[in-house]
């Protein structure tokens, strides 16, 4: 992977990181507001795919795991994430 590459993921992990935080902290504002359970789970969801991102490239940047092992990890945490949220869009 050549240094520019490098750069391009690390900034685009940093926004999804950034983007997934803000949409989590309003989703668990609203959950507050309303005490509705779906929006609950809304926030555990995008904050599991948040962690997912982050967590991926903490173990590529900092552990030097391989790409494969850490597209595993983003790709699981990704998918409960989204079954999650899935989940919240269904829930009284």
């Amino acid at each position: 992977m050549t240094a520019e590459f490098t750069t391009l993921v690390v900034v685009f992990k940093t926004l999804t990181l950034v983007l997934g935080g803000v949409i989590t902290y309003f989703a668990f504002k609203a959950y507050r507001r309303t005490r509705a359970r779906a929006l609950a789970a809304l926030s555990v969801g995008f904050a599991i795919v948040t962690f997912g991102s982050l967590l991926a490239g903490a173990a590529h940047q900092g552990f030097g795991l391989d790409s494969d092992t850490v597209l595993l990890i983003e790709s699981v945490l990704t998918a409960v994430g989204f079954g999650v949220i899935t989940y919240s869009l269904y829930a009284d």
